[in-house]
């Protein structure tokens, strides 16, 4: 037996109007069409008919971790600082936790992740490779003190997040393990019909060495993304690592030289001047010839600060997204201000050469260089003297930096670094899954070893696989909205069928009702729509945005001996005979 959901009485309220907060279609919708409502900044209520779609993509995801042999657990959320403070992360989220203390002062968060304690409680049970390899997960509430809550359930502050880990006694194993959780989790995007990529990631505080992550196709998604023409390379762009060039000889280079350039603060006007003054032979010189550096302000969540340059091409603008991913989670970063410019005399603002730069020299700047200025380049940049630029400085005959960092953006038709045939293509997404090959690093710092085969103590090696439910809800709805409303895939809809009595009839009602009773005896789930006094028109456009996929519309037809039957995603509409129509909704559920 299933449910019929009756609207006279169900917990619902479908809005006209749009909310006021609202930014992409799927916050729009799910507060109009009474999903979800809004408490705080990311922050919501789940009401009935959300709650009911989130349950479902949860019970997707519990059948394939299941499948795996993975076994399902409850962690706390509300958590201890010291696993936390042992892992280093109670001071590498920075302001990005929820921070509080009981009565006797005692330190405690909100859980953002729980890789602490899942490895606790292993470290606690378990002691012999007998005992792995071993899988476990749980799904739970999440809470992150997001800077800019945003775009409903796409950036909340309390999420729910599937979190599972595991926890081999060998590399081999943590691959095979990988590679198992890879799979299951092709298997639940299908089944919650994502359009989805599988990209290359960057770790970032979650540690480890491999790591993926499964993007949602969407206009509206936070992830950029890139794709090769030739090859099946795919990488989020913060993980994209350009090919290091070979070394260029630079024997017939001309020594370097300095060259009066005033009133070029910018590469435009740079570029301009030397075009005018200092012409080349073979072609005009270009923004890709010449050597931006750019001067931020760092401050790191353990409190400490350094002044950070890097040098990029200056056709290329810095991409804070991608820096943000190299600096760490909970790192501050600013471009240098007037004051700290002041505090540096050495550096000449808008026109700084790497004969100021690095943290041996005068302005005592750590300084990183784009891969593209490698070894052999020859370049154009400031000559730390305001009004003079440096020209052919040689990288590695004239200057070196203190190392490398993949920082600058990436463009559509940048060459793929993998194949280097093809071209990159961008696009956006959502992220819904992201899996890690973590490696030792919560095992070395929380103490988990087990005893081998050979009795000898040994640190176990973890994976980490996280898919987040709540996101998927919204994700899947950007993803299915069309002009009527939102459009749910029947595996994940909150009911199989939208039942609609229209008219005041009784005999109408007295069908509705029987139609409703009979579904729910064969498993089918009802949402009906009984309310007595609401006009047709104000019905069926509520059926249309709350977007179940089948429509059944019990009205005028009737007294002709047919009920209307309606595809909400094809737009088909098809009249059934009244004693076929239960029959016909079974099947049509079931296929």
């Amino acid at each position: 037996m299933s449910t019929v959901l009756r609207m006279s009485s169900l917990f619902v309220r479908t809005l006209r109007d749009d909310p006021a907060d609202a930014e992409v279609p799927s916050h729009r919708l799910l507060v109009r069409a009474g999903y979800i409502r809004r408490n705080a900044p990311g922050i919501y209520t789940w009401l009935p008919l959300g709650l009911r779609v989130l349950r479902r993509i949860d019970a997707v995801i519990r059948e394939e971790m299941d499948a795996i042999g993975s076994q399902e657990l409850l962690f706390p959320c509300l958590l201890p600082r010291d696993p936390y403070e042992a892992t280093g992360r109670w001071t590498e989220y920075g302001d990005g936790i929820f921070r509080l203390q009981d009565r006797k002062g005692a330190d405690y968060l909100l859980g953002p992740t729980h890789e602490e304690m899942f490895t606790l409680v292993v470290k606690d049970l378990y002691s012999s490779y007998k005992d792995l390899p071993l899988s476990i997960y749980q799904i739970q509430t999440k809470y992150r003190d997001e800077a800019r809550p945003r775009a409903g359930l796409l950036r909340g502050r309390e999420f729910t997040m599937k979190d599972a880990y595991t926890f081999d006694i060998d590399d081999a194993g943590l691959e095979a393990s990988y590679q198992r959780f890879r799979d299951a989790y092709i298997r639940i995007f299908d089944r919650l019909g994502f359009d989805y990529v599988i990209v290359k990631a960057l770790s970032g505080a979650m540690g480890g060495s491999r790591s993926e992550e499964f993007l949602a196709r969407a206009a509206v998604g936070e992830d950029t993304y890139v794709r090769c023409t030739k090859c099946d390379y795919a990488a989020n762009v913060e993980a994209v690592e350009l090919r290091t060039p070979a070394p260029i000889a630079y024997d017939d280079v001309p020594a370097a030289h300095a060259e009066e350039t005033p009133d070029t603060p910018t590469i435009d006007t740079l570029v301009d001047l030397l075009n005018q003054k200092y012409p080349r032979d073979d072609r005009p010189w270009t923004a890709s010839d010449t050597l931006k550096n750019v001067v931020y302000s760092v401050r790191y969540p353990d409190g400490t600060t350094e002044a950070l340059a890097l040098g990029v091409p200056g056709d290329r603008e810095i991409d804070h997204k991608r820096l943000e991913g190299h600096l760490g989670e909970g790192a501050v970063f600013e471009p240098f201000s007037e004051d700290d410019f002041a505090a540096r005399p050495a550096l000449a603002k808008g026109y700084i050469g790497p004969g100021s730069l690095g943290e041996k020299k005068p302005a005592g700047v750590r300084f990183l260089l784009d891969p593209r200025v490698s070894e052999g380049t020859r370049w154009v940049t400031g000559a730390d003297v305001a009004g003079s630029h440096v020209l052919d400085l040689v990288v590695g005959r004239d200057f070196t930096a203190d190392g490398t960092i993949e920082a600058a953006e990436v463009r559509d038709g940048d060459p793929c670094p993998n194949c280097g045939e093809g071209v990159l293509e961008s696009a956006r997404g959502i992220e819904m899954g992201h899996i890690f090959q973590l490696g030792r690093k919560y095992a070395d710092a929380l103490g988990l070893q087990v005893l081998d085969e050979n009795g000898k103590l040994v640190t176990v090696t973890m994976g980490s696989y996280g898919i987040g439910p709540s996101r998927a809800v919204a994700a899947i709805a950007e993803g299915t909205i069309d002009e009527l409303g939102l459009c749910w895939p029947r595996n994940v809809a909150p009911a199989d069928v939208h039942l609609v009595a229209t008219g005041k009839d009784d005999a109408v009602f007295a069908a509705a009702d029987r139609i409703a009773t009979e579904l729910a005896a064969d498993g089918v789930t009802v949402l009906y729509d009984d309310r007595p006094k609401v006009s047709p028109g104000v019905k069926f456009k509520d059926a249309e945005m709350i977007g179940v996929p089948t429509i059944v519309v019990v009205g005028r037809n009737l007294a002709e001996g047919t009920i209307e039957v309606r595809d909400r995603r094809t737009g088909d509409r098809e009249d059934v005979p009244v004693d076929e129509v239960v029959n016909r909704l079974v099947g049509v559920v079931r296929a």
